[in-house]
C-alpha cells in the first residue's frame, strides 16, 4: 500500500472536475473506483469531503488515501509500468539545459517535443526524469505548471514543498508574468490587441487529435486572455508574435492564435493546413516557445524576483533566420 498522498493542484487545472483532475492523477483507477473513494470521503479537497463535480483551483491540496501498488481489485486498472531508470546520458543533457537554480527553485530549458507529463502515448517525459534534478537535494523537484509537449521553453520546478505552495499561488493569482514568443502563418490584424475568448475542452476529441483539444465557447468556456503585440513581419505570409497569456488554458496561445486567423506555424491540430507555409523552408514543427517567466522569488519576503529567459530551440533559430526576423530586437522581450 502506498502512503497519504498530498497533491497541490497547479495553476494549469484550474477549473477541472475533480473527478477528472483525480483520473489523470490516478490513471491506474477506474472511473467507478474513483468515484467510490469520493462517495466515502476518502479523498478530501483542502480537508473537506468533495463531490465528483467540485471545480479544483490552483493552490488546493487533495488528500488521496493509500492505494494498493497494483490492481487488487475490479475496480482498479494494471497500474502502470515503473518507468526505466534515468540513463546518465539523459541525465546529463537534462542538466544541461538548467537555466537557474538556487535552494528552493529550479528553471529549465524544456526541449519541443518532450512532454511534461505521462500520457497517451507520451513515451519518457519530463516527470520520469527528474530525478535527474535533483542536485543533492533531500527531495526531487516538482512540477508546478506545465508546458504542451510541442511547447519549448523556461518551465519552473519548486525543490521543496514549501516553495511548491507558494510558486502554485503565484501562478494562481497575478503575479507571474510569462512571454512567449511565436511564428504565425499570416499577419494578425490589428497588430497588437487583447484576445478575450473563453476555451472549452472538446470531449473525445483528444483521442483523435493526438491528445486534448480545446474549442472556443463564449457560452460554457473558461476565462482565456492573452496579450499579443506584432514584432517582425515577413511580407504577408508570416509574422513573429510576443504573447502574454493572462490567463493558463490548455493550450491557450495555440487555440487564442488560429482564432486571430494567424495559426502558429507548425500546429496542425489548430490550424490545419493553413499552419504550414507551402514551399518555405520552415521546419514542420510547432513554433511556439516560453521565452521569459519573470515572478516574485517564493523564499524572499523582501521583493528579489526570478527573472529567467531561455534561447529560441534549434526549429525555431533556421526558421528565424529563413524569415529574416532578428531575435535580437530591441523590444521583443518586453513582457506585455
Amino acid at each position: 500500500m502506498r502512503d497519504v498522498q498530498q497533491i497541490s493542484v497547479q495553476a494549469d487545472d484550474d477549473g477541472m472536475r475533480l473527478d477528472r483532475w483525480l483520473a489523470r492523477q490516478l490513471p491506474q483507477l477506474s472511473h467507478g473506483r474513483i468515484e467510490k473513494l469520493l462517495r466515502t470521503g476518502q479523498v478530501r479537497l483542502d480537508g473537506r469531503r468533495a463531490k465528483s463535480g467540485a471545480r479544483v483551483a490552483p493552490g488546493q491540496m487533495v488528500r488521496i488515501p493509500p492505494l494498493p501498488d497494483a490492481a487488487a481489485d475490479a475496480g482498479s486498472r494494471p497500474a502502470p509500468a515503473a518507468p526505466p531508470p534515468v540513463r546518465a546520458a539523459e541525465a546529463a543533457a537534462l542538466q544541461a539545459r538548467v537555466l537557474y537554480r538556487d535552494e528552493v527553485v529550479l528553471a529549465i530549458d524544456k526541449p519541443a517535443g518532450l512532454a511534461v507529463q505521462g500520457g497517451p502515448g507520451a513515451g519518457r517525459h519530463l516527470d520520469s526524469l527528474l530525478e535527474a534534478l535533483r542536485f543533492e537535494a533531500p527531495e526531487r523537484p516538482r512540477l508546478v505548471h506545465r508546458l504542451d509537449r510541442d511547447t519549448s521553453g523556461v518551465l519552473l520546478l519548486a525543490r521543496t514543498a514549501a516553495a511548491a505552495r507558494a510558486l502554485t499561488g503565484a501562478f494562481r493569482g497575478k503575479d507571474v508574468r510569462k512571454l512567449y514568443w511565436a511564428a504565425v502563418a499570416g499577419v494578425p490584424k490589428p497588430a497588437a490587441g487583447r484576445i478575450a475568448l473563453p476555451l472549452a475542452k472538446r470531449p473525445g476529441a483528444a483521442a483523435k487529435a493526438g491528445g486534448e483539444l480545446v474549442r472556443p465557447d463564449p457560452e460554457d468556456g473558461l476565462p482565456a486572455v492573452t496579450l499579443y503585440r506584432t514584432v517582425e513581419i515577413a511580407g504577408k505570409r508570416a509574422a513573429w508574435l510576443a504573447l502574454s497569456p493572462l490567463t493558463g488554458r490548455t493550450h491557450q496561445l495555440r487555440a487564442h492564435c488560429a482564432a486571430l486567423g494567424t495559426p502558429i506555424l507548425g500546429d496542425g491540430k489548430y490550424g490545419g493546413r493553413a499552419a504550414f507555409l507551402p514551399g518555405a523552408g520552415i521546419p514542420a514543427q510547432v513554433h511556439l516557445h516560453a521565452r521569459r517567466l519573470v515572478l516574485p522569488h517564493p523564499g524572499d519576503g523582501h521583493g528579489a524576483t526570478i527573472d529567467v529567459t531561455a534561447p529560441l530551440p534549434p526549429h525555431m533559430v533556421d526558421s528565424w533566420s529563413f524569415l529574416g526576423f532578428d531575435p535580437s530586437a530591441a523590444t521583443a522581450n518586453d513582457i506585455l
